[in-house]
């Protein structure tokens, strides 16, 4: 069966140091991620960017491929042929944002306060956002979910999406630190991605994805095959656990933009 969709990952991904499209993750230049689009792309394969970041910045970086539809702020929205459709359930865009809705729930406040000294906003980019409030520091999800619901904040959810590398000194006695994204709890990559492809028409076994993170990693059940870029084994070892029994998920050897071309060439010949 062809392949016919990428649901493509950017930071810790396809962007190396820096966030470069034209640097590995050691600063060294390749233009193997420009390589793995072009490759797609000749293959007539779509390429969906999917990312936690703002709606304008994946806009602009689906632009420079002919990117027709992206999904943004920790899969809070797909856009669809230019269309926005929302994945954030009862918190639906309307007077408030969904950002503003979240705010006004209380709950960043109560992480903010509850994991003093292992989380904080993830200044600059914490600004500006559609529906997401972005935190970075170093907590289990689950052990903050769990304080969310208790807190009667059941709706929400905090989501790792992998290691970061700025910090502020009130975090430096931190082994490393991680992102976070709090979205609705309906909100998700893996539903996103779940989403776009109803939409047009693809079935699993034409769709691949790459990433580098757990929420990366939950789109695994909704594509025919998934890559982990091999940076992502590096700074979190322990997700090795988690894709043992994954048939799908294969971790390609090399990081970054040349893991993501190691990954889109393996998945090209073997279709």
């Amino acid at each position: 069966m062809p392949v016919r969709c990428l649901y493509l990952d950017l930071d810790g991904t396809l962007l190396g140091d820096g966030a470069s499209l034209l640097h590995d993750g050691e600063g060294r230049v390749s233009i193997d991620g420009v390589r793995a689009l072009q490759a797609c792309l000749r293959a007539d394969v779509e390429i969906v960017l999917m990312s936690g970041r703002r709606r304008a910045q994946v806009a602009e970086d689906a632009r420079l491929f002919g990117g027709r539809s992206f999904i943004y702020e920790a899969g809070s929205c797909l856009v669809f042929d230019g269309e926005e459709h929302w994945l954030t359930g009862e918190l639906a865009p309307g007077e408030l944002t969904v950002f503003e809705q979240i705010e006004r729930s209380g709950a960043p406040a109560l992480l903010l306060e509850l994991f003093a000294g292992r989380l904080e906003y993830h200044e600059p980019w914490h600004a500006d956002r559609d529906a997401s409030h972005l935190f970075r520091g170093l907590v289990d999800s689950a052990e903050v979910d769990a304080a969310l619901a208790e807190h009667g904040h059941g709706a929400l959810r905090l989501v790792d999406n992998g290691v970061v590398s700025r910090r502020s000194p009130a975090l430096a006695a931190l082994p490393h630190v991680r992102g976070y994204h709090l979205v609705a709890g309906s909100a998700s990559k893996a539903a996103a991605v779940a989403a776009h492809a109803r939409m047009r028409g693809y079935v699993r076994e034409e769709l691949f994805a790459i990433g580098d993170s757990r929420e990366d990693l939950g789109c695994a059940q909704h594509v025919g095959a998934f890559w982990l870029v091999g940076n992502a084994l590096a700074r979190d070892p322990s997700m090795a656990q988690e894709i043992a029994g994954i048939g799908n998920v294969s971790v390609a050897e090399a990081g970054y933009g040349p893991g993501v071309y190691e990954a889109v060439i393996a998945t090209l010949m073997a279709r």
